[in-house]
């Protein structure tokens, strides 16, 4: 798994969206909320979406090097393989698991993590499906230096115990793409992000997800870096065809896509329709990802 996701070609899928984020992707899907009465309902359909993508016949590994599941899909099963095992003994995509419970009220134009009491007890879970690696996200919006420091610093104190529980950690401290001061605010992350990767000892090494920059090839110094495995980036809203354009301006970067990847997929297209969508989609992302 380790040298897969190392120099492995292809990208990221994110199949990650939690509670608060399933009813839109379910929309997008055409699952109106109509169609569920309760949470639990929801997260039965949200699953049913996720093993149509994974088991269709054009995701394989050999243009995804991984996939981010949300904790509920890691403990579910797909064609009766735990879901984490299958991504791996299956299709030789390389499974990780989002960690974080959601975002902190907002300060200093950044919203930092919510506390994970339950964290260790995770990832020893996570290790027993055979998960590589975790993803937390964080969010920047303006470019304020406390705010900035205060997602940097809880991200690579998680990550911290992460790489003591024998995980890799994506470090995912997102610019909002609608901040007035987007490129300020990525030349702030970037020296803190630096700053933290410098501190990290040899082996300690992690991988980046960050928002698709305004200046091309502004990660290279992160890519560059001995304790960066990969750096990947997130659409954050983009359209699919912005996304991957700005992906292709950015050698070296993979995607690591969730809105983007499932766009214009839904519930009511056949198998051969739904295929055929998902491996135009598929094949897109994987050329800005290789470039």
């Amino acid at each position: 798994m380790l040298e897969k996701v190392r120099t492995g070609r292809g990208f990221i899928a994110a199949l990650d969206q939690s509670g608060g984020s399933t009813p839109k992707a379910l929309a997008l899907y055409g699952v109106p909320e109509s169609a569920y009465s309760d949470e639990t309902e929801m997260f039965d359909l949200i699953h049913r979406m996720r093993t149509r993508i994974v088991t269709s016949p054009v995701f394989t590994g050999e243009r995804i090097l991984a996939a981010i599941l949300f904790e509920q899909t890691m403990d579910r099963q797909i064609e009766g393989v735990g879901s984490a095992e299958y991504l791996w003994t299956r299709k030789r995509v390389v499974p990780f698991l989002k960690v974080d419970h959601g975002l902190d009220d907002e300060a200093h134009g950044a919203q930092v993590m919510k506390p994970i009491p339950d964290l260790e007890e995770l990832l020893a879970r996570a290790a027993g499906h055979g998960v590589f690696g975790t993803k937390m996200r964080s969010v920047v919006k303006t470019a304020d230096q406390a705010g900035i420091d205060a997602v940097v610093g809880q991200q690579f104190e998680i990550a911290g115990t992460i790489l003591a529980a024998g995980l890799v950690p994506i470090i995912e401290p997102e610019v909002d793409i609608h901040s007035p001061e987007k490129a300020a605010t990525e030349a702030l992350l970037k020296a803190s992000l630096l700053s933290h990767l410098d501190g990290l000892a040899e082996g300690q090494d992690v991988m980046l997800k960050l928002t698709l920059p305004e200046q091309d090839g502004f990660h290279h110094d992160l890519l560059a870096h001995p304790r960066v495995l990969r750096v990947a980036a997130l659409s954050g809203g983009y359209s699919r065809a912005e996304a991957d354009d700005r992906l292709t301006r950015n050698p070296g970067v993979i995607a690591s896509f969730s809105r983007a990847l499932s766009e214009g997929l839904t519930a009511q297209m056949s198998d051969a329709e739904f295929d055929a969508a998902l491996d135009s989609a598929i094949t897109a992302i994987y050329a800005a990802s290789i470039t």
